[in-house]
């Protein structure tokens, strides 16, 4: 019911920059948090940043100085401005979103916690 979609992956030299998007869309009612995560070959999906409805960060320490995440309300997106990236940093990027859903209930619509994930957006740093 909701759909995310991101955009703005690719391939950059280690020190260069790139931002990432991912915006919302379908039977949103409100959405509380959203965030990025970010997943290695081998490795467990991690942490990168989240930002609350209440503009409230929280970083990875590995990101901290060189990644800055932000909102646009009006949009339901979610932006991931990286820079000095690091090879490190090379993996599979994933937007996350919670909040609050429309659905039918027995007495007409009310609503419903989602947590959705996007498909995922591949950012590879070379040395």
């Amino acid at each position: 019911q909701v759909q995310l979609v991101e955009s703005g992956g690719g391939l950059v030299q280690a020190g260069g920059s790139l931002r990432l998007s991912c915006a919302a869309s379908g039977r949103i009612f409100s959405i509380s948090a959203m965030g990025w995560y970010r997943q290695a070959p081998g490795k467990q999906r991690d942490l990168v940043a989240t930002i609350t409805n209440g503009d409230n960060t929280n970083y990875a320490e590995s990101v901290k100085g060189r990644f800055t995440i932000s909102r646009d309300n009006a949009k339901n997106t979610v932006y991931l401005q990286m820079n000095s990236l690091k090879p490190e940093d090379t993996a599979v990027y994933y937007c996350n979103t919670v909040g609050l859903t429309v659905v039918r209930g027995t007495y007409g619509a009310t609503t419903a916690k989602f947590d959705s994930w996007g498909p995922g957006t591949q950012v590879t740093v070379s040395s």
